[in-house]
């Protein structure tokens, strides 16, 4: 299936290091080649870079890598597809306006289609179970933030995405990232994993290529970030999520922890069972 990769910073963050790791496992060391994309949130506004071929060979990639972006938040997914094509319009990162905010998701996993759309604005521009279930968490934000309520609010809005995951969790493997740009939501099915980063700093090497870097020769005491992705991306010290684990990050701490549990068959569909998980290779 699908990678996907977010990173929570207290501080605006180049994250070339992560995403040279992140964009070699889409057709180096890793067989995931139908397109890739990155969300970089500047301020207020987020920039999306979307692309159909493999993270590897993608020249959008190598602009990325050379020309790096500093953010608090990002959102970036690497796609094998299950359902659509390997075209622009369903490559994730997906992106949405509520209230003015620019929100972004991306999924890891395969959902049966979801029968009727929850009533809202939002409807998928591609043929993805992916986009498919972004609006619908989105039609639900709307239903609760659109008139009176303010989406600043992250709790409210963590509780809300709590009570969509419980729906969607029925229809199949759910692992996904999700971001307003003021937070970081990430929701575990079966598999993803998280480092945070603070002072003081060490090194750390990528799994995925011959690269370190020494996180003390440029952070500061001010910096903190957390590094949110299916698996490992270095050799540092990685927490593994449990099949149900909900979180919530913002300025790179670790906020907020619910436990959404995931059906015993939809966890009977995936290739690995969750005792399973700790032994993956990275």
């Amino acid at each position: 299936m699908c990678q996907l990769l977010a990173l929570s910073c207290a501080e605006p963050t180049d994250v070339s290091f992560s995403l040279t790791g992140f964009a070699a496992r889409g057709g180096l060391t890793d067989h995931h080649v139908d397109g890739w994309g990155v969300a970089f949130y500047e301020d207020r506004a987020c920039r999306v870079f979307v692309d159909e071929k493999p993270a590897y060979q993608s020249p959008v990639a190598e602009f990325l890598k050379s020309h790096p972006i500093k953010s608090r938040n990002v959102v970036a997914h690497i796609r094998k597809a299950t359902q659509g094509g390997a075209r622009v319009e369903n490559c994730h990162p997906f992106m949405r306006e509520l209230r003015g905010q620019q929100w972004v998701f991306a999924h890891n996993g395969d959902l049966q289609p979801l029968g009727e759309p929850e009533q809202g604005p939002y409807a998928p521009v591609g043929t993805t179970d992916s986009e498919a279930a972004f609006c619908f968490i989105m039609n639900r934000l709307y239903a609760r933030f659109a008139n009176h309520a303010d989406t600043d609010d992250i709790d409210a809005v963590f509780d809300v995405i709590e009570q969509a995951t419980h729906a969607l969790n029925p229809y199949g493997i759910f692992n996904f990232v999700l971001s307003n740009g003021t937070a970081q939501f990430a929701y575990c099915s079966t598999r993803l994993s998280y480092v945070i980063r603070h002072w003081p700093f060490s090194s750390a090497r990528l799994v995925d290529g011959d690269l370190s870097v020494d996180f003390a020769e440029r952070g500061t005491p001010a910096d903190r970030t957390a590094v949110i992705a299916t698996t490992p991306l270095t050799d540092e010290v990685w927490t593994t999520c449990e099949p149900g684990d909900l979180l919530m990050f913002r300025s790179g701490a670790l906020l907020r922890r619910a436990h959404v549990p995931v059906p015993a068959e939809v966890l009977a569909t995936a290739k690995y069972a969750p005792s399973e998980l700790s032994a993956i290779p990275a």
